[in-house]
């Protein structure tokens, strides 16, 4: 099998199953969390007055990761930035909005959604392993996504992606979004993401705690977690119980 279609087929594999593997990360992040509380003196900023900020410092880096997002589906047509697994879909090309400043900004949203965990470890060479292979695994899922796009839109793609870069975005030719913002669509489909981020901080520093034989949580992770948490119960009821987050996006 050549190259192209090696990366192609690793690509589809990988979106496949792109919400699974990612607990292989939170895992050994964990482990090297613990292993900080325990050693200390391998964080310079651990059990200092910094702390804190440091730890609040990697939430925000994770909720601009879920900011990104929701910018990104709000603004969003039907059937395009969805959270499908089976398959790539894609009933129009988005090039306006966030679309015309980046090309993957779902994958840039991912990024830093990771990013704020894997910082919270406070392992200088976990997080440059995590950027590593976030790079190397996101690499084939996006070179797949372009092959399926190339294929479906043509010369209309290959034209946008000459001007968009993949993932480091130019805010220079920003557009207006052709489609209004719904609030609706990213309830219904972003309503996993913010509940993941706050219990992933939220178990980080209740393992912390525990180790240490304490309970001195930090208190924006464990409101976050429990409005989160209650948030998703009551979006999950809304969206297989009634009508009320079903909308499409209309055009300006």
């Amino acid at each position: 099998m050549a190259l192209q279609e090696e990366f192609e087929q690793q690509g589809i594999w990988l979106f496949r199953y792109r919400s699974f593997l990612p607990l292989i990360f939170i895992a050994i992040g964990i482990g090297l969390y613990i292993n900080t509380e325990i050693h200390p003196e391998t964080f310079f900023i651990k059990n200092t007055p910094y702390e804190i900020h440091y730890e609040l410092f990697c939430l925000l880096v994770g909720l601009l990761g879920q900011l990104i997002r929701i910018f990104t589906i709000g603004h969003a047509p039907k059937n395009t930035s969805g959270r499908n697994v089976k398959g790539q879909v894609a009933d129009t090309l988005n090039t306006t909005g966030i679309y015309s400043v980046v090309r993957h900004p779902l994958y840039l949203g991912n990024f830093f959604m990771w990013l704020g965990p894997a910082l919270l470890t406070g392992n200088f060479w976990f997080v440059t392993a995590f950027c590593f292979l976030f790079w190397v695994y996101y690499e084939r899922i996006m070179f797949a996504e372009e092959q399926f796009l190339r294929k479906k839109f043509g010369m209309t793609y290959l034209h946008w992606s000459e001007r968009v870069p993949a993932f480091i975005p130019n805010f220079k030719q920003y557009r207006q979004p052709i489609m209004t913002f719904s609030w609706k669509k990213v309830l219904k489909q972003e309503k996993n993401g913010l509940f993941n981020l706050f219990i992933i901080f939220f178990v980080f520093d209740m393992a912390g705690e525990f180790i240490n034989g304490t309970a001195n949580y930090n208190l924006t992770f464990l409101v976050g977690f429990v409005l989160a948490s209650i948030s998703f119960l009551v979006l999950t009821f809304l969206k297989r119980r009634t009508t009320v987050l079903d909308e499409e996006n209309t055009l300006r």
